[in-house]
């Protein structure tokens, strides 16, 4: 039985949607709620395996409803129901993690179909990355245990413009500097990916859709497809225009990682915002998430609630990793507000220089290459010492004076 949970806000509406499906021998309803608020707790409780919720509700709408659900609860997809057709309400719907649109009015049949065909993709989903996690086992293990030791670190953040990118560019560039070992970086924002911007490249038929090729990827095509950079790191770019991505499904995108683990001491996966199928194969895989947050309180919500979620993943605490980026911003709160809204420590912080950041994207070079002695490229470079496990000793740059030492830098706990 396919357990729905039904939300609008209009009681005949809730009546009349669970009639429509009374006869479905394979749905069940098992629940209604007349609010966002409401449906957030029920899903919670109940688990539903499809959702079916109105846009337009007072209180918390359908949207602001299914941002919270679709985080916390990322295998109960969501059907998304309006009197309104027009594209910005589908597209804010698919934003908020929607799995389908409906137009009201529509029959029993359109609506039985939509949930069952909903449910299909999931459980499609579901398969394809067990079979991923299959591959992946044996592989990571494999030639008498090569790749052992080397590392994928996801960088991600639940709200777009905190700086994310910029942050897993640079760390890249900061891994191979300290290290000199093989760095791999992976721009998975396979519709609107940057780090080609940032790292000024932008090759023709040399990203992550070519290293498909129409099938699964290949090792040897995936090799081909990578950009050398002139610092010495190794690029798999996002596909050059959005609708490529359609292209990488996510036990593609997950079996590419784990290839670049066996031939790559570093794999940084630059993780889009949001959590969909291609964000959770990938911090699955990952060995280290580094959480970054802002300090503004959006992104410190939406970080507890990534944290919920990750405790609902299982995931060890010392898999992730919080980083406060632009720390030293005059935003009204405090490292200690955060720590104490999210109940966990802060793992490090960034110090703030949007001149230098902006400045270095406008130029395709990096701060890390172009200003290294900078108190930003400063704080990267001992967050990649850290995850590399040298501390702060290192004769790669001179010795920290008190001024910059005092910024903030990237500590481990």
């Amino acid at each position: 039985m396919i357990k729905v949970l039904i939300v609008d806000d209009i009681p005949e509406t809730r009546e009349h949607l669970s009639r429509l499906l009374g006869l479905e021998r394979e749905i069940d309803v098992a629940g209604t709620a007349g609010s966002g608020e409401e449906a957030v707790q029920q899903a919670l409780d109940l688990r539903p395996d499809i959702i079916v919720m109105d846009i337009n509700m007072p209180g918390m709408d359908g949207i602001d409803a299914a941002e919270v659900i679709s985080q916390r609860l990322p295998n109960s997809p969501i059907i998304m129901m309006s009197v309104h057709g027009e594209a910005e309400h589908l597209k804010r719907a698919m934003l908020a993690g929607a799995r389908e649109f409906l137009v009201k009015p529509f029959s029993g049949d359109e609506f039985a179909t939509s949930i069952k065909r909903v449910h299909e993709r999931e459980l499609a989903r579901r398969e394809q990355l067990q079979a991923a996690a299959a591959v992946a086992t044996p592989s990571a293990s494999s030639s008498s245990g090569v790749a052992e030791d080397h590392q994928v670190i996801a960088v991600f953040s639940p709200k777009g413009g905190s700086g994310r990118t910029t942050l897993a560019t640079n760390l890249a560039l900061a891994l191979k500097r300290e290290t000199n070992q093989r760095v791999a970086l992976v721009d998975a924002s396979l519709q609107f990916g940057d780090v080609g911007v940032l790292l000024n490249l932008n090759p023709k038929n040399r990203s992550v859709v070519d290293a498909v090729d129409g099938g699964e990827p290949d090792r040897d095509l995936l090799e081909s497809v990578m950009v050398d950079h002139s610092t010495g790191i190794r690029v798999l770019l996002a596909p050059p225009s959005p609708e490529g991505a359609d292209l990488v499904t996510p036990a593609y995108m997950r079996q590419i990682v784990t290839m670049l683990r066996e031939t790559h001491d570093w794999v940084v996966v630059d993780v889009p915002s949001g959590l969909n199928d291609h964000t959770l194969g990938i911090l699955d895989a990952a060995d280290q998430i580094l959480v970054v947050a802002a300090l503004e309180i959006t992104t410190i919500k939406n970080v507890r609630l990534f944290l919920e979620v990750a405790d609902q993943l299982e995931y060890d605490r010392s898999k992730l990793r919080l980083v406060i980026n632009r720390s030293d911003a005059s935003q009204g709160i405090r490292i200690g507000d955060v720590e104490a809204s999210i109940r966990r420590s802060i793992d490090g912080t960034i110090v703030s220089d949007g001149r230098l950041a902006v400045l270095a994207v406008n130029r395709g070079v990096p701060f890390v290459v172009s200003h290294p002695e900078s108190p930003l490229a400063r704080d990267v470079i001992t967050l990649a010492r850290t995850l590399a496990g040298e501390g702060t000793a290192t004769t790669a740059t001179p010795p920290q004076t008190e001024k910059t030492a005092k910024r903030g830098l990237f500590a481990r706990r």
